[in-house]
């Protein structure tokens, strides 16, 4: 027996990636109806409207005034929105110092010596 719920959590999610990826790609602010043709699955266009009034209140996109609706454009690339992400798990645990080294211990060689040159550029940074 299917979890309905899961199924339509899975859908839903997908269906964000798809819409974030048509975002990016067009570098410009579309409107529910041109993403919705873009992604060309033949959602409802309160389906495609509600996905993206959802994604503009979380603060993924941002919208602009376009004839009677709006336009939506990504306020972030992919890798500032995953970023973020982890800046707010890392915030919502008090345990931080343990959360950070957690984190590090998993990295692979590589992705440690991209951090550690990223931290030493960060450090020499004068903003």
């Amino acid at each position: 027996m299917s979890d309905k719920r899961g199924d339509e959590r899975r859908a839903h999610g997908e269906l964000v990636a798809d819409v974030l990826a048509v975002l990016w790609e067009a570098g410009r602010p579309m409107t529910a109806h041109e993403v919705n043709a873009a992604l060309g699955k033949g959602l409802a266009r309160t389906t495609m409207a509600t996905t993206l009034i959802r994604l503009y209140e979380k603060g993924t996109l941002r919208r602009i005034p376009a004839g009677r609706g709006f336009a939506y454009e990504p306020v972030e690339d992919a890798a500032g929105l995953v970023a973020d992400r982890m800046r707010r798990e890392l915030e919502s645990d008090p345990k931080r110092d343990l959360v950070l080294k957690r984190f590090v211990s998993g990295l692979s060689e590589g992705d440690e010596a991209t951090l550690r040159r990223l931290l030493l550029e960060a450090e020499d940074d004068p903003e």
